[in-house]
């Protein structure tokens, strides 16, 4: 009896969710299984776990784990007989601690073995030859499946130059996902002296972003709960507190905690990244699920995109490269390079243009308000429904046609009750 595993496929890159901070050790027997394990850390959904790959399959394991504790995972390559590899698999139950996972690495499409090894416990049998994010996937969901629903999806805006638009058009992509698209979305202003999201939306809120990231003892889900202002009914900002009363140095990580707690409790989270280079800049653009980048179409922009679009690549060689969106566009008697050209440059990928519509801009920064409230069929509007369309990968939630009939059926229904 044969049975294709493979049909089991791992999801698609951007739901697959970051893993905890675990730790991994691996039982390789053949140089090619060792070095795709081996690069797995390369990987952003990896970088808090600790991974120890080993020489040996079956028998290398069974030898380390005698004496000593289990760690979360055990990969084990197995290149043995089924029945071998089963018994070995019972007496390695004998040494495991509670909650320790194992991932079985075979080169065997055996429906059998497969059966028997999911009695046993095994979490996951993957068949050789595999790729970096099938291992990846694969223990992603031994800690995300049953969260895979509620885990949300990080989005990173950052501009490759000062003053082209990025956080309106984070702004305004936060507020079209969470209308029009019917998505929850918290944006998050990270601009902490400068930032602009409060005034955007009309917002005055006295807590925000500063003070989750100052006070990491006292995180959890109800104390960023109360950080959030709330903008719609499906939007929930927070805030930057714009002052200059202090400087704001913060370590690499010192923003990991705060992503990670809205990341387990709003399917969409906007990033507005200030436009500076620094350790958690870096890192949080990098560790983001998409990138957009913005630019204005002049050499410095065309320079600064490039160098930036090649440190994310090289960061993130397992996600798509990051979305351009090519921003004030057209401006008068501005000379400029073509968007065509631009792009080609760059070998990026155009999500979107943005015309040049200082009246619209003005208007809406002025008034607190988004672009689709001051002008719906606006061109900058219809970049922005494409915007939000491409980084979610869901087409807009169109309301359903009113039938003449519709009055006479609710009067029914009323009388029916």
């Amino acid at each position: 009896m044969t049975h294709d595993l493979r049909a089991t496929a791992a999801p698609p890159q951007d739901h697959v969710a970051p893993l905890p901070r675990i730790a991994i050790q691996a039982f390789c027997e053949t140089q090619e299984v060792k070095l795709i394990i081996g690069s797995t850390q390369t990987d952003r959904r990896m970088s808090k776990t600790m991974v120890r790959v080993h020489d040996g399959g079956m028998d290398a394991c069974l030898e380390a784990f005698r004496q000593a504790p289990t760690p979360n995972v055990i990969i084990i390559e197995a290149t043995s007989n089924r029945q071998r590899l089963l018994t070995q698999l019972d007496e390695l139950a004998n040494y495991c601690d509670a909650g320790t996972r194992v991932l079985v690495i075979g080169h065997t499409n055996d429906v059998i073995l497969y059966r028997e090894l999911i009695k046993r416990g095994v979490s996951e049998y993957l068949i050789a030859p595999l790729t970096l994010m099938d291992v990846i996937s694969a223990l992603s969901a031994m800690f995300n499946s049953d969260k895979s629903d509620k885990l949300g999806r990080v989005i990173g805006v950052v501009g490759s130059k000062g003053g082209v638009g990025a956080s309106t058009v984070a702004h305004n992509l936060a507020f079209m996902t969470s209308t029009n698209l019917e998505i929850a979305t918290t944006l998050v202003d990270l601009d902490l002296p400068f930032g602009t999201a409060g005034l955007d939306f009309n917002q005055d809120p006295p807590q925000g972003i500063a003070e989750a990231v100052l006070s990491p003892d006292r995180l959890d889900a109800n104390f960023v709960d109360r950080l959030l202002s709330k903008c719609t009914d499906n939007l929930n900002l927070m805030a930057a507190p714009a002052t200059l009363d202090r400087t704001y140095d913060f370590l690499e990580t010192d923003f990991d905690g705060v992503i990670d707690l809205l990341r387990s409790s709003t399917p969409m989270i906007v990033l507005d990244i200030p436009h500076m280079w620094n350790a958690w800049t870096r890192r949080t653009l990098t560790s983001a699920d998409h990138v957009v980048m913005v630019c204005s179409p002049d050499l410095a922009n065309l320079r600064n995109a490039k160098t930036l679009l090649d440190v994310v690549k090289q960061a993130r060689p397992n996600d798509d490269p990051p979305g351009i969106i090519m921003n004030m566009t057209g401006v008068p008697k501005r000379p400029e390079i073509s968007v065509p050209e631009f792009i080609k440059a760059l070998d990026g990928d155009l999500f979107a243009e943005i015309p040049f519509d200082p009246a619209l801009f003005g208007t809406a920064a002025n008034n607190g308000q988004m672009l689709i409230e001051v002008q719906a069929k606006s061109k900058a509007v219809e970049a922005m429904h494409e915007i939000a369309r491409r980084v979610t990968g869901r087409v807009e939630v169109k309301a359903q046609k009113k039938s003449l009939l519709d009055p006479i059926l609710h009067k029914l229904k009323i009388k029916a009750a």
